[in-house]
């Protein structure tokens, strides 16, 4: 079963692989994606990310129990966090864990580009300019309709 966290504090990749994994010696992928706050432009001071708690966590765990039907996993969890951030803090977790690869990474990459294109989180980043609130980008959007 799919476990989902929205949470302002920041997270321990492996103690949430050893969570996850429990013993359980029928894994034989274990995908993780780690996004992190980028400075792309050597401009950024944070990105504070705002959410409607409640439907956060009903939307990205919807979505997860969709990966978990699509694929035959054997573990999903998924952590976004919110708040301020700065740049190079982690910003989402994501591990698919199954008894194949191909199922691991393709489950990784469909809720990555949910994440990225509809969870329902406002991004505002702020720089020496002042903060502006960020859309999804156009390419985010067109690599999610490839799930159908």
């Amino acid at each position: 079963m799919a476990s989902v966290s929205v949470q302002a504090g920041d997270f321990q990749i492996a103690d949430e692989i050893a969570a996850l994994k429990n013993g359980r010696v029928d894994i034989g992928a274990i995908v993780t994606f780690t996004g992190t706050v980028r400075d792309m432009n050597g401009d950024l001071k944070a990105m504070t990310l705002e959410h409607y708690p409640g439907m956060t966590e009903a939307e990205l765990g919807r979505v997860a129990e969709e990966a978990e039907k699509r694929w035959p996993l054997v573990g999903c969890r998924v952590i976004h966090r919110y708040g301020r951030l700065e740049p190079g803090d982690n910003i989402v977790l994501v591990i698919t864990m199954s008894a194949h690869r191909h199922a691991a990474f393709e489950a990784a990459d469909f809720l990555m580009d949910f994440l990225k294109s509809r969870a329902p989180f406002w991004k505002k980043e702020e720089t020496s300019e002042g903060g502006q609130w960020v859309d999804a980008k156009e390419s985010d959007t067109d690599a999610l309709k490839r799930w159908g």
